[in-house]
């Protein structure tokens, strides 16, 4: 199954969807994509909380708490650890976090927070987490807003930077926002760091019809696999969602709260729902915007996804069609152009510029699943069809440019480590499978519920042939022990609300609120959803069992 599909794929939950200007028809959008996989095993915090009983502010005086070919997947590095009874996992001495300015703000504080490899085997080595905090504009605050926005493999620690474009004025006149950059991600040190380029693995033709060409798919992932094996391989076995969900219990010692408030966004949601079951005590209110189904096995998830994106698309035509000035349109029938799209490159790629890739059948997917995210990307993805399939002469530039953002490609053709920490969490965290055999008996499956982009979702070879063997995936059952608010949105390809549905189910006591949008996520799309959620976090105002914002 293709692994970076699943931000709930890279699909990054990187919604940068400015909150102050999300009337605006462009959306800073865009990847936000939580792996539906993960390990859930039962790590409570049972043992004794070491912290010392000081007052310590988050943020000055603003708030305190007193705390008490291959057919078989290669050799592994190392079988990370399996979860141990609570019992048996001491927790690590915490020392209060020192804050300083961060470069270049007087208002946002950074701070580093030392976690252990192996909260079993704390002399194995240590990660040092950076994170950020965006004080309350008004005193007396109402604690830590502990904050992440997805991936995995995303940095979080700039949410406290850019709060503005993630939050409503109230949530940033009333709560300290808390954010890190998860183990292996972003700049905490150190992190999963493979390649510098993103091309040559991640563009070869899908639409395989040669040994030749199926062998250079394989090959592809083998060398991305390795060359993370070479250059991060100490850290590979230790950066799973149940590791990171033990950091924000570690981080909450160190500020010396007895319970914080969470919000996550996509992948988000399950990083905090695995926290939750975890330390269900020192929850305060939490949060889960465009959220996976915690329970769905590693290939129901990539059905599910593989399913919301082609129901997206299908939405798209349909827009489209409805327009005469779309440019893909068509008489009508901007499915048959993009049907002749797909034709075009899969068989003659564009050629863009000699110093990129050619505009594959994998590039022109990627594209399209990136403006699959937010309905604010289908002009974009509707010009990008219209010229690809202009005659003479055909232009991918439109696609590639897509496919850049889908991978986060900055202007100077440089990278951060999204793509590779992604790729590392998720195969850690999946238990799915195993063999390039394995992989290829479910294709049929995927392109019978989407049959344009289902083989897109199935091929991908990386987690088959990753060098850390997989944790077994737990259920999740009764999670927590108070209100937890779940965000779905009805047009959400990478979290379908269906799944978002199901994690509100396995919730002690789930509260879905449902957004009606084309986008991924659904907090600040409107007053409806805004307010209830911040009813929810700021007063502990506690909406109704499921509800509607239309």
């Amino acid at each position: 199954m293709r692994t970076h599909v699943r931000l709930e794929v890279l699909a990054y939950e990187l919604m940068r969807r400015p909150f102050v200007i999300r009337s605006l028809t462009v959306v800073i959008a865009a990847m936000a994509i939580a792996s539906s996989c993960g390990s859930n095993g039962s790590v409570a915090d049972t043992s004794p909380d070491v912290t010392n009983s000081t007052t310590s502010s988050v943020a000055g005086d603003t708030a305190t708490a007193t705390s008490p070919t291959a057919a078989t997947a290669v050799t592994t590095i190392v079988d990370p650890t399996t979860v141990p009874a609570p019992s048996s996992v001491p927790q690590p001495i915490v020392e209060p976090l020192t804050w300083t300015a961060c470069p270049g703000s007087k208002k946002i504080k950074c701070a580093r927070l030392q976690v252990p490899y192996d909260y079993e085997d704390p002399e194995a080595g240590s990660f040092s987490l950076a994170v950020r905090m965006r004080p309350a504009d008004k005193s007396p605050a109402v604690g830590p807003l502990f904050v992440n926005r997805g991936g995995p493999g995303a940095e979080s620690a700039s949410m406290a930077s850019e709060a503005e474009f993630y939050f409503s004025k109230q949530l940033l006149n009333r709560f300290d926002i808390v954010a890190f950059d998860p183990r292996g991600t972003g700049d905490t040190e150190p992190h999963v760091d493979c390649v510098d380029e993103i091309d040559p693995y991640f563009t070869a033709d899908i639409t395989f019809d040669s040994p030749e060409e199926r062998q250079r798919l394989i090959d592809d992932a083998q060398a991305f696999n390795d060359l993370c094996a070479e250059k991060s391989g100490e850290i590979l076995p230790y950066i799973s969602t149940v590791a990171s969900a033990r950091d924000i219990d570690t981080l909450r010692r160190s500020l010396g709260y007895d319970t914080i408030s969470y919000f996550g966004f996509s992948y988000g949601s399950e990083l905090g729902a695995t926290w939750v079951k975890f330390f269900p005590d020192t929850v305060r209110a939490a949060v889960f915007d465009g959220a996976s189904d915690p329970n769905a096995s590693y290939l129901q998830a990539g059905l599910d996804q593989a399913a919301g994106f082609e129901r997206e698309l299908n939405n798209f035509f349909d827009d489209c069609a409805s327009r005469t000035t779309c440019p893909a349109h068509n008489d009508g029938n901007p499915a048959a152009l993009f049907d002749e799209m797909m034709r075009r490159v899969e068989r003659d790629p564009l050629f863009v510029n000699d110093k990129r890739t050619l505009v594959t059948s994998t590039v022109a997917y990627t594209a399209v699943v990136d403006a699959m995210y937010s309905s604010a990307l289908w002009p974009t993805l509707a010009e990008a069809i219209a010229d690809a399939t202009k005659k003479p002469i055909a232009d991918g530039t439109g696609l590639l440019a897509l496919y850049d953002d889908y991978y986060q490609r900055g202007p100077s053709g440089t990278y951060d480590n999204l793509l590779e920490a992604f790729i590392a969490i998720s195969c850690l965290d999946d238990n799915g499978d195993e063999t390039v055999d394995d992989v290829e008996v479910q294709i049929p499956k995927f392109e019978a519920i989407a049959p344009r982009l289902g083989r897109f979702f199935a091929i991908g070879y990386n987690c088959a042939l990753w060098p850390v063997k997989s944790k077994p995936k737990q259920p999740m059952a009764n999670i927590g022990s108070g209100p937890i608010v779940v965000v779905g949105t009805t047009g959400d390809a990478a979290t379908p609300l269906e799944s978002s549905r199901k994690m509100a189910a396995a919730l002690t006591d789930g509260r879905l609120i449902i957004a009606t949008e084309d986008q991924h996520t659904g907090y600040g799309t409107s007053d409806c959803v805004t307010n209830r959620v911040d009813g929810y976090l700021v007063d502990l105002e506690i909406p109704d069992k499921e509800s509607t914002c239309t």
